[in-house]
């Protein structure tokens, strides 16, 4: 008898211990720091890129200043930013992520710092498929504090139609797709649309700034 109210006793327990973990798990975003902020200004810093993709910071760059303009914001022109650090001795995204937050305030003036990390990018070709990859992780920081504000991830993947004509149909789709998307590249497309979901993500994007459009 006594050996069943332990195992009751630790059967409570585990259930107690799940809907503990179930009921602390947030139903949105912690705003607080950015409702204290209110930054109204976004300075992009190049992303650091952790992938093979050399090309994939500039083309990330041209996608992330629209969502973050038409939330409300205003983003310090990315290629500007860009040669203005490298101007300064800076020629790499590595390097431009270590300045510290004061200077970029000093001599740029935003109100917040978006960092981006590269994790995945480009076309990934598998035997019965080719897909290909956009996977950013980004965080917004106050510039005078260091705080963080905001952060997400944004990802995108577009795959190849497996189709239904069996194995020899599945490679010779991620074949065609492959030289397909070797000459038109699907990146900023994907990038556009990484970037638009995590910006506006139902209670996870970002808050709406001061430059917002009144919502019809």
């Amino acid at each position: 008898m006594m050996q069943w109210r332990k195992m009751l006793w630790g059967l409570t327990s585990l259930l107690t211990l799940f809907l503990m973990g179930c009921s602390t798990t947030p139903s949105s975003y912690n705003y607080e720091a950015l409702l204290a902020a209110k930054p109204r200004s976004i300075l992009v810093i190049p992303p650091s890129n952790h992938s093979v993709e050399v090309q994939a910071p500039y083309t990330f760059l041209s996608t992330i200043s629209k969502p973050l303009g038409e939330k409300g914001y205003y983003v310090f022109p990315v290629a500007v930013i860009e040669t203005f650090l490298r101007e300064n001795g800076l020629p790499t995204p590595e390097e431009m992520n270590l300045v510290p937050l004061d200077k970029l305030y000093e001599h740029i003036g935003a109100d917040a710092v978006l960092y981006t990390q590269i994790n995945d990018w480009g076309q990934k070709y598998n035997i019965l498929s080719s897909d290909t990859v956009v996977d950013v992780s980004m965080r917004l920081v106050d510039s005078k504090t260091g705080v963080l504000l905001w952060d997400a991830h944004a990802s995108a993947v577009q795959r190849s139609d497996s189709g239904g004509g069996g194995l020899l149909g599945n490679v010779i789709n991620a074949v065609a797709t492959q030289i397909i998307n070797s000459m038109n590249d699907q990146t900023p497309e994907l990038s556009r649309t990484a970037n638009h979901i995590a910006v506006n993500r139902l209670n996870y994007g970002l808050l709406d700034g001061p430059y917002a459009l009144p919502k019809e």
